[in-house]
């Protein structure tokens, strides 16, 4: 595809930004350099935080101006400043075209894209974390009003959805796809050392499974799980969430609720990813997963990257790519097709120009609720006890999450992950159990909640709630 092309009617869109975090801050920065993107609208906590990752991106801090009310955004924007706020009422009647709602905070995300959408204005969901509880509901409420919600280039779920639908367009037989976790496992073969997202680990029993040698894959990650799991977990919610996106996006389903998210080498992608006993984990087609890349140190990462595993259905065509490179397993007549990046918010501009110059969002017209990311407790957790959901990942202490048939909540013993963050437990729920609707406290004010039942109702009318 020739973007140039691509992109040739399309004029200069202007963006706002909530949530300057890693994301928001590494998309600021590139704007800088994209002559169709003007993005100098910013949004955090407070206005000061929000001026900082302007001023971070490249702003001269003259030229940026902390905005409390209305009148000063306008004035501001008017001025040619970059605007840098705390509260998206502040500048929603600035006339930027698309939101770029990046807070990952659940809440927030749905009352910033809810609101975006009223003023009739494009959205580019980054927070995953709302688009796991209402995303099929804000791309509907889009649609009704003449513009786009989409996920975002750059990250794995758009990145995912692309390829998977090329490889349907190209005619490929879906196996499986997925993503790598985020961080590697880097090891050394001879002895087991592990570096992981900055934490190291001597796991001598890791090096006896370092290779298969001959021995049946499933085997082969299992004696590596082994040896991983007591010092790093094999299972995270991010991977879980945006892999519901994709699920419901494209009607892929896992093939346990919580992955087999294996540790393997990008070579042996196709034939774990296999639905074919004894050599595969799967018992399906049709599936998603995660792994976790095991390289070397002189190998190159995955970079959190997507892949898709596909039938081998002309073998004269397989034998030709595996002997140019291509990662075949001929055995199992099955192909991995992946790409090793994800860029966050240096790639976020595709979307953006395609939603406000073009009217394309990379969610189908059928984008539905099929899965629900869902909570269940670890440990016992008591009546009044806070979910709150913290670090980079947004995760809760205590509760661990799994992809399950979606169900509307009046009729489900499950609670969306996301929507259960950040509340109170109105009862106890001991380890193992669910966390069911009427086990949290949930205010009646929720914009996120709110939706939820938007999304229950719309879709049950419509056949498509599972």
């Amino acid at each position: 595809m020739n973007h140039h092309i691509r992109f040739a009617g399309v004029g200069r869109v202007a963006a706002c930004l909530t949530g300057s975090g890693a994301f928001g801050r590494s998309f600021l920065a590139q704007a800088r350099r994209i002559p169709r993107l003007d993005a100098r609208v910013a949004l955090d906590l407070t206005a000061q935080a929000a001026g900082e990752a302007l001023a971070s991106a490249g702003w001269p801090r003259a030229d940026i101006a902390l905005c409390e009310t209305t009148q000063e955004a306008r004035a501001a924007w008017a001025a040619g400043r970059a605007v840098a706020a705390g509260r998206l009422d502040a500048v929603l009647d600035l006339p930027f075209d698309i939101l770029v709602e990046a807070t990952g905070h659940p809440e927030a995300g749905a009352a910033h894209a809810l609101a975006a959408i009223e003023a009739r204005r494009h959205v580019v969901l980054v927070t995953k974390e709302t688009d796991s509880v209402v995303g099929p509901m804000l791309a509907r409420l889009a649609r009704a009003a003449g513009v786009c919600v989409t996920p975002v280039d750059g990250d794995q779920p758009s990145l995912l959805i692309d390829l998977v639908t090329w490889a349907q367009t190209m005619g490929f037989d879906i196996v499986c796809a997925g993503k790598s976790s985020e961080y590697d496992f880097v090891v050394d073969p001879a002895s087991g050392r592990v570096l992981c997202d900055g934490v190291a680990a001597d796991l001598p029993a890791l090096a006896a499974w370092w290779s298969a040698q001959g021995r049946p894959l499933p085997d082969v990650v299992a004696g590596r799980a082994a040896a991983l799991g007591a010092k790093f977990p094999l299972r995270a919610v991010p991977d879980l969430c945006e892999l519901t996106l994709v699920g419901n996006a494209c009607g892929l389903s896992p093939d346990r609720p919580d992955f087999h998210a294996p540790a393997a080498r990008v070579p042996e992608l196709p034939r774990l990813f296999c639905d074919r006993a004894p050599h595969g984990l799967l018992a399906g087609a049709g599936r998603l997963d995660v792994f976790h890349h095991l390289r070397a140190p002189d190998e190159a990462s995955f970079a959190g990257g997507v892949f898709v595993v596909v039938r081998c259905d002309h073998e004269e065509s397989w034998r030709t790519l595996a002997g140019k490179g291509h990662v075949v397993d001929l055995e199992t007549g099955t192909a991995a097709l992946y790409l090793p990046r994800h860029l966050l918010g240096l790639e976020a501009a595709t979307s953006i120009l395609d939603a406000v110059g073009r009217g394309v969002s990379a969610y189908p017209d059928d984008y539905a609720p099929r899965l629900d990311l869902v909570a269940v407790a670890t440990r016992d957790l008591p009546a009044g006890a806070l979910l709150e959901a913290r670090g980079h990942h947004h995760t809760i202490d205590g509760v661990a999450a799994q992809m399950r048939p979606a169900r509307a909540l009046s009729r489900a013993a499950t609670t969306p992950y996301y929507l259960v963050a950040n509340r109170r437990l109105a009862r106890a729920v001991r380890a193992g159990e669910a966390i069911a609707p009427g086990d949290v406290v949930l205010d009646e004010a929720s914009v996120l909640a709110g939706l939820r039942a938007r999304q229950d109702a719309a879709f049950a009318e419509g056949g498509e709630t599972r």
